[in-house]
């Protein structure tokens, strides 16, 4: 017999075992559930290789660390190195979250991701009228320079990597930053960490901004230009699908409108005038790592092989670092229940188990009581001992993309890829992303993903253990213990603020203000760069307040459109 003619029997066979199989299958007796994905996708009872027919190997899995990167960004991957186990923290004063950092660095965690409270993600300062009763309780508080002081007061800069977690205000966090480096006597070419500094998202999904999106993107190329000069090993953006997940959006909606506004920071740095080579490696993104355990590491392996993609052959790029995408992921906030919180710790280590699967560079599991109030220090612990004994005990760090050649796995990576595209489509049908987002286009396809999510878990077809199924005594209130920030934080706030504006040069203070409201009329001049004038007022120790208020003063506030 002939190969062909070999392979033609086998091909025989293998239709009349599928043939019975379904047979069988028609006869059996089956569960009442949603046989969905948890985005609301139908699902095939059982995937063959009929559903991959179109799988090239090299066109579309290739080997590690080679184009179009869908099974991982490095040739070793965990083999050589761990992933970043980096736990979100922040919570009260910046000695407090100083003392959080240092307890997680000595239990072994590898580098710091700052979490800000609502004044500062706002861009007011804590003793500001719209700050009162917020100041510390969901992160920490960072008015100034001198709170940054503090913060990162005894941890060497130059060899911890920080990520902050902010965005409307983020160019002058890190101009807080990269002035704190230097009062330690760090050369900000020495400075690593990411901002997440994803102005689009905000106004998609999360609603933290401070001026409407024209400025704020230039904003955007501001930092970009000025690290790609000064602070060249620091992320600039972390494009961030994590929010869009958490309001609502299915997996494909998240990879879609993250990897939109990837590309249309993209097209912002070329317009600027930037070679794209000499940017785009700094860019990094960060994705939710939802409950569907086969569709995230699916969504993950999906993104690199996009990205790739556009990097080359739409936007030209020539680096391969600029092909690769490198991205952060955190657990599901939005999969956490109040209800029997235990259950947290499981759902947590799931969802971490799946960023690894599908090859994330940086980790952040959350901790079973972030439902009830800011994390202990013993969630916190069990949170990063989860992602310890994952790397540790669980042999999943062994081999590369071990899941490639899955029937299932291959047909549903390609599937979200298939969807991201369409959405791309209709974006750029739209105008691109600004105007989708003015006209409210991104906002509503979110909105609606969340209601019929919403809708599936209170009509029971979707299961939350705790929740609709497997309840418990509904008064019963958690036996675990909770966080909670002292009054005294938000006066102590208030007199450093005082202090500082006693204490440091006034006229100086003002003439750096007084520079930023000309570098915003006058970009083009010289001193015109935001983020160069951002750090010489942190120097000057004018407060977060003060530098927002010039630039809502200069650009106007944003309105967000009605989208029902």
């Amino acid at each position: 017999m002939s190969e062909s003619n070999g392979a033609t029997g086998i091909g025989v066979q293998r239709k009349d075992a599928q043939a019975l199989w379904e047979e069988a299958y028609r006869k059996a007796k089956l569960r009442d559930v949603e046989n969905t994905t948890i985005s609301g996708v139908p699902l095939k009872p059982i995937y063959t290789p009929d559903d991959v027919a179109d799988l090239d190997y090299a066109r579309d899995l290739g080997y590690p660390g080679q184009f179009p990167y869908t099974r991982g960004v490095h040739p070793s991957m965990y083999r050589g190195r761990l992933w970043t186990m980096r736990q979100f923290a922040g919570f009260g004063s910046s000695a407090q979250t100083n003392e959080r950092f240092k307890f997680l660095l000595d239990h072994g965690q590898t580098g710091l991701s700052v979490a800000f409270d609502f004044p500062t993600l706002m861009g007011y300062d804590s003793d500001h009228g719209v700050s009162e009763g917020e100041v510390g309780q969901v992160g920490v508080a960072i008015s100034s320079l001198m709170d940054m002081e503090t913060l990162m007061d005894g941890i060497p800069m130059d060899r911890v990597s920080t990520s902050m977690t902010i965005n409307g205000p983020a160019p002058i966090m890190l101009a807080f930053y990269i002035a704190c480096g230097e009062k330690q006597g760090v050369d900000p070419k020495l400075l690593r960490g990411t901002v997440q500094n994803d102005i689009l998202k905000e106004y998609q999904a999360q609603h933290a901004w401070l001026v409407p999106p024209e400025p704020a993107l230039r904003m955007i190329t501001d930092v970009m230009s000025y690290c790609a000069g000064h602070v060249p090993q620091w992320n600039t953006i972390s494009i961030s699908g994590y929010h869009i997940r958490e309001a609502g959006s299915t997996a494909a909606q998240e990879l879609a409108f993250t990897l939109a506004n990837g590309m249309e920071y993209v097209r912002r740095g070329v317009a600027a005038g930037m070679d794209v080579d000499t940017f785009a490696p700094r860019l990094s993104f960060f994705f939710d790592a939802h409950m569907d355990f086969f569709e995230e590491i699916c969504k993950f392996r999906a993104a690199r092989r996009i990205w790739a993609r556009k990097m080359r052959d739409e936007f030209g790029a020539k680096d391969p670092r600029s092909w690769m995408i490198r991205f952060h992921t955190q657990t599901a906030g939005v999969s956490l229940t109040a209800q029997q919180p235990e259950n947290n710790i499981v759902r947590t280590a799931l969802e971490a188990m799946s960023a690894v699967l599908g090859g994330t560079q940086s980790l952040h599991t959350n901790s079973m009581d972030e439902t009830l109030a800011l994390p202990t220090e013993k969630a916190v612990k069990i949170a990063l001992r989860t992602q310890q004994v994952i790397a540790e005990e669980t042999e999943v760090s062994h081999v590369t993309d071990p899941l490639a050649g899955s029937y299932f796995v291959e047909a549903q990576t390609d599937r979200l890829e298939k969807d991201a595209e369409a959405y791309f489509a209709e974006i750029d049908k739209r105008g691109g992303v600004v105007p989708s987002i003015e006209a409210g286009y991104i906002q509503r396809e979110i909105h609606n993903s969340a209601v019929q999510y919403q809708l599936a878990v209170e009509r029971g077809k979707k299961k939350v253990v705790g929740v609709n199924t497997y309840v418990e005594d509904k008064d019963a209130k958690p036996e675990i213990e909770i966080l909670k920030i002292d009054p005294a934080v938000e006066r102590s706030q208030h007199e450093r603020l005082a202090e500082l504006r006693k204490k440091r040069d006034p006229k100086k203070a003002q003439a750096e203000l007084d520079a930023i409201r000309d570098a915003c009329r006058h970009p083009e001049s010289e001193g015109g760069n935001l983020l160069e004038r951002f750090v010489a007022a942190a120097h000057a120790y004018c407060t977060l307040g003060e530098i927002a208020d010039v630039l809502r003063s200069e650009f106007g506030e944003y309105q967000e459109p009605m989208i029902l």
